[in-house]
């Protein structure tokens, strides 16, 4: 046991404090509206900061620390590719300006208004699997984490019986996410997230400092970073062919990913709708991306210090008793036994180097960032399943007691799943890996559904069918034969050479970015195939955008068609508020500043000799600043998200719900599929 009394003292005050912040929210859980939305009373900074942490659970640490460590800095350079992309984005409104305009609420009613309704429950079907084979092995990376970071042993007595701590500490865990969730629907997630996530952030920069300041002189992590092998730099972008996992395929694919896949995911889906007003949600968006540019320093800064503990000869004898502890480690293979190391060895360097006290705060901090993620998926996959999947059946509404319990049921159903299938699934890979392939499950498909549906009028409900088919399989695919040993697959091939060598290639030398590339090209082609190949239809776009004719005059939703000034071109309309453009401001000016360092001292390098010395510095400069901005965007956040955490108590005590409104697509000013696509433009049309 790692942990002192004055460590748990901690973690059970936080608890405490958790569970105070989550009764104080029950009152406001009567409602349909207010246990899916929150009533819709968020504020910018609420919202933003509780996204931020639903988004940054344990496991997600351990994803980015698996990366870092890896590939050191050179990562998280080639990262900032997402920058000019996210910015492309946000200036020309790709997928969010088209779909404000068919002016549906969720994406699956944009589904049953462009395609059909017996689409949109395929798709709900396909997001929920998705997202509960994508949210499977959340509690046993953050059980194994919590066990090496505590030194909890692997099993314990209980009357009598041997029982496994990991079985245990899942159930333990994932009963607080449920009993969150129970308590106050997307209140108590939002309200406990923002909690967790200003302590966090604070706990972080605490440890950034100690790290940094106090255990690791930076002549020390130089020197490690610079005895790297040839190929593997972990200061020098361009020196790093040697990465076979992490390398610049990765990010190129991952840029791809983004414009692909934007605005498709589920998992959050109850703070897209948790706003108090469309210009919140928009500036949430804005506060949201300090998430990516300073508050997740933590993540490089943690996995070179481990780094420099095992590799730098001032640190010897603790990279003895850390290697101990990773050969100790159990495991049925050896692939699986570096999965699990790769997890574990941060936890376990951390327990070495932290004194008590600051252990404690570390715990309590991981505690809240698992319980955050958790609590946020099982309300989001929970509601998806009887939103999108069940109720769209149902000729009735069904009254509010019984729909609020059946969103408890559907809640703890996948809290149920997510237990069992950690228990069974073996870790194999890199979590990146499993998250791009599981995720692309939907999302290999849905991207082109959704673009297609958007930007392409010949787009039909054959294509979609064709284009979610082709990426579910080819994903689902992926994730069984990853799990499948290679001496299996190698026997398989000598029986069935063909499809036994495809297996085996996709197991031994395609990762899971690679075949999520995959996936989404074929559902690309799939969809322009199928719609081609299939009855041909033309959607009327103005009905479904509402434009022309179908525009609705006085329509306080209704997207802006004519803008003049740069500014509104930029998005900064007459909502923006002198405050509110400063944010603006800043937030792009950030991304622009370091997108202009990026792309010169990319051509510099690619012109010139620049010498690994030279990125060293770079890189100290960078922790430095990236840090202090950290500092300062948690202090800016926590204060504006505890004014917009006062307004929303007030607002919920006046808060009058409407029981009809639940989620259903009852308006009949709602397109059919059949009405968006009258159209013919070809015989095959009365086969339909």
């Amino acid at each position: 046991m790692n942990l002192t009394a004055l460590d748990w003292s901690i973690v059970l005050g936080l608890l405490a404090v958790l569970f105070g912040c989550a009764l104080m929210t029950q009152r406001y859980a009567g409602a349909v509206s207010t246990f899916l939305a929150a009533g819709r009373g968020g504020g910018r900074y609420l919202i933003a900061l509780a996204f931020a942490t639903a988004g940054t659970g344990v496991i997600s640490l351990v994803y980015w620390f698996e990366i870092y460590h890896e590939a050191g800095f050179p990562a998280y350079w080639w990262s900032s590719l997402t920058e000019p992309a996210l910015i492309v984005i946000a200036l020309s409104g790709w997928i969010v300006y088209r779909f404000r305009q068919t002016r549906a609420l969720t994406l699956a009613q944009f589904f049953e208004q462009r395609y059909s309704r017996n689409f949109r429950v395929f798709a709900g079907l396909v997001a929920f699997i998705s997202g509960l084979v994508n949210f499977g092995i959340y509690p046993s990376v953050g059980a194994r984490f919590f066990m090496a970071l505590c030194g909890l042993p692997t099993h314990f007595q209980l009357f009598g019986l041997e029982c496994s701590t990991f079985a245990f500490l899942m159930i333990g865990l994932l009963t607080i996410s449920l009993v969150f969730t129970f308590l106050g629907g997307q209140v108590a997630v939002m309200v406990t997230d923002f909690v967790q996530g200003a302590f966090a952030n604070i706990v972080f920069i605490v440890l950034i400092g100690y790290l940094l300041g106090v255990v690791f002189r930076w002549d020390q992590i130089a020197t490690v970073l610079l005895q790297a092998p040839e190929g593997k730099s972990l200061v020098h972008p361009m020196h790093m062919s040697g990465q076979n996992d992490f390398n610049l395929s990765y990010f190129l694919i991952a840029v791809a990913i983004v414009f692909y896949t934007f605005n498709s995911w589920q998992g959050t889906s109850g703070y897209n709708a948790s706003a108090r007003s469309a210009h919140e949600a928009k500036m949430a968006g804005i506060l949201y991306g300090w998430r990516f540019r300073v508050l997740l320093t933590v993540t490089i800064v943690i996995p070179i210090a481990v780094l420099t503990l095992q590799q730098h000869p001032d640190f010897a004898n603790q990279a003895a008793q850390l290697q101990q502890s990773l050969d100790g480690i159990e495991a049925s293979t050896d692939e699986q036994l570096k999965t699990l190391q790769g997890q574990l060895r941060v936890p376990y360097a951390l327990a070495m180097l932290l004194p008590p006290g600051l252990l404690g705060l570390v715990v309590a901090a991981m505690l809240a960032l698992f319980i955050s993620t958790h609590d946020t998926y099982l309300h989001s996959w929970g509601s998806i399943f009887l939103q999108d999947v069940v109720l769209p059946f149902r000729k009735t509404p069904l009254t509010p007691k019984a729909h609020l319990r059946a969103l408890r049921w559907s809640i703890f159903g996948v809290a149920a799943f997510i237990f069992v299938f950690s228990l069974l699934v073996r870790p194999t890979q890199f979590i990146a890996m499993f998250f791009a392939i599981t995720g692309a499950i939907f999302v290999g498909g849905a991207g082109a559904v959704i673009i297609g549906g958007l930007y392409w009028k010949r787009g039909t409900v054959y294509g979609a069918w064709a284009a979610m088919i082709s990426g579910m399989i080819l994903s689902v695919a992926g994730v069984i034969i990853k799990q499948i040993d290679q001496e299996v697959l190698e026997r398989f091939a000598q029986q069935m050479p063909w499809i036994g060598r495809v297996a085996l290639y996709i197991k031994v030398d395609l990762t899971g970015q690679e075949l999520t590339f995959i996936a989404m090209c074929a559902a690309i082609v799939a969809y322009v195939v199928g719609s081609l190949l299939g009855p041909r239809r033309v959607a009327d776009m103005d009905r479904l955008l509402h434009r022309k004719q179908f525009a609705i005059e006085a329509d306080p939703t209704a997207p802006v068609t004519q803008r003049k000034t740069w500014k509104e071109r930029l998005g900064l309309d007459a909502e923006f508020t002198r405050g509110d453009r400063w944010v603006a401001y800043l937030s792009v000016a950030w991304p622009l500043v370091w997108t202009a360092i990026f792309l010169g001292v990319t051509v510099w390098n690619l012109v010139a000799d620049v010498p690994d010395t030279w990125w060293v510095r770079f890189w100290h400069v960078w922790t430095c600043v990236f840090t202090a901005g950290a500092l300062l965007v948690t202090v800016w956040f926590t204060i504006g998200g505890f004014f917009d955490l006062r307004y929303l108590f007030r607002y919920l005590k006046s808060y009058v719900p409407d029981p009809a409104d639940d989620g259903r697509v009852s308006s009949p000013e709602i397109a059919s599929s059949a009405q968006l696509t009258t159209t013919s433009i070809g015989p095959r049309d009365e086969a339909r």
